[in-house]
């Protein structure tokens, strides 16, 4: 999706929407999962770079474009720089923001674009995602930590490797039981996946870093029912890559 209105072309509130979900998609797969990756495209020895997501969920770090003025607004110019001067976890945090913000800048920019209404509901679908720097920094996770069933069970590691087909499996036993059902599939409901920043999906399979007590997706982080019965602590990308 580009600027649009050269063409003449026009896009609703749900198109931006999803250019900005695919966008924001890809610069969170750069700051978790892809983090290597990520980190040695960060050179401080290059030029000023940036880090572009784009609608399709992808993601690339590079020199901002040289159209002046540019076609969108641009993103946070120089990330690279401080790569090895701060703590890791401080770098990523306002390299987030700063996504943050580019983000609602081509959002609005759109908005102005074609003439959305100030009470349009492109904002409000935008509001109901956590923003990168909550999903980076855990703290869409701490906010709803309480209501996750087994989060405070550490000690049972099979405990956070849960679906709601297993939650049915282990009541079959039992007489039928919807409010606990209910209540379990509640609580997970409002768990956000730490890679990809959604909610917990019914019948998907998620799991546990036993480090940071953040939640995935299954298949965000490449794990598979079968290969979580044989991990006995798991650490998430994140964790994994972290030096300290």
């Amino acid at each position: 999706m580009d600027g649009g209105g050269a063409t003449g072309v026009s896009f609703s509130p749900e198109d931006v929407f999803r250019d900005y979900s695919g966008r924001r998609a890809g610069m969170i797969k750069a700051l978790t999962t892809e983090f290597q990756k990520f980190y040695h495209q960060c050179d401080p020895e290059k030029e000023n770079l940036c880090l572009f997501g784009f609608p399709n969920e992808t993601w690339e770090v590079n020199l901002p474009v040289e159209n002046v003025p540019p076609q969108l607004p641009e993103p946070a110019l120089g990330i690279n720089f401080a790569r090895d001067s701060m703590d890791e976890k401080d770098w990523l945090a306002i390299i987030a923001i700063h996504s943050d913000s580019w983000l609602l800048a081509v959002a609005f920019f759109f908005s102005s674009r074609f003439g959305f209404d100030k009470e349009n509901r492109l904002f409000n679908m935008i509001n109901d995602l956590p923003t990168i720097f909550e999903v980076v920094t855990g703290c869409a996770k701490k906010q709803v930590k309480e209501k996750t069933p087994s989060s405070s069970n550490k000690k049972n590691s099979r405990s956070k490797r849960s679906s709601v087909a297993e939650v049915r499996k282990s009541l079959q036993s039992m007489p039928p039981c919807k409010d606990d059902e209910d209540d379990i599939r509640e609580g997970h409901d409002n768990t956000l996946c730490g890679a990809c920043g959604e909610n917990y999906c019914n019948d998907g399979f998620w799991i546990c870093c036993d480090i940071c007590e953040r939640w995935f997706h299954g298949k965000c982080v490449e794990i598979t029912p079968a290969r979580a019965e044989h991990i006995k602590l798991y650490k998430c990308p994140s964790c994994s890559n972290n030096k300290g």
